[in-house]
């Protein structure tokens, strides 16, 4: 029997929505074990002079517990 945790975590990138999820992941890799899967909870940008300065997401990140 497997026991889940689901972890909220933020990850932003200035290039687009799946690079900032890809950063997030890669991120969540060095410290957390056993990931299985996560889902886009949220996603926001942030805004400079006009411009889209950053995107953000907010991941709920799934992993299996030793």
């Amino acid at each position: 029997m497997s026991v889940a945790k689901v972890t909220e975590i933020i990850s932003s990138s200035s290039k687009s929505f799946d690079d900032a999820v890809e950063n997030g992941i890669k991120r969540a890799s060095k410290t957390l074990k056993g990931i299985t899967g996560a889902w886009v909870a949220d996603q926001k940008v942030t805004v400079k002079d006009g411009e889209v300065d950053e995107y953000r997401v907010v991941l709920k990140v799934t992993f299996i517990l030793n």
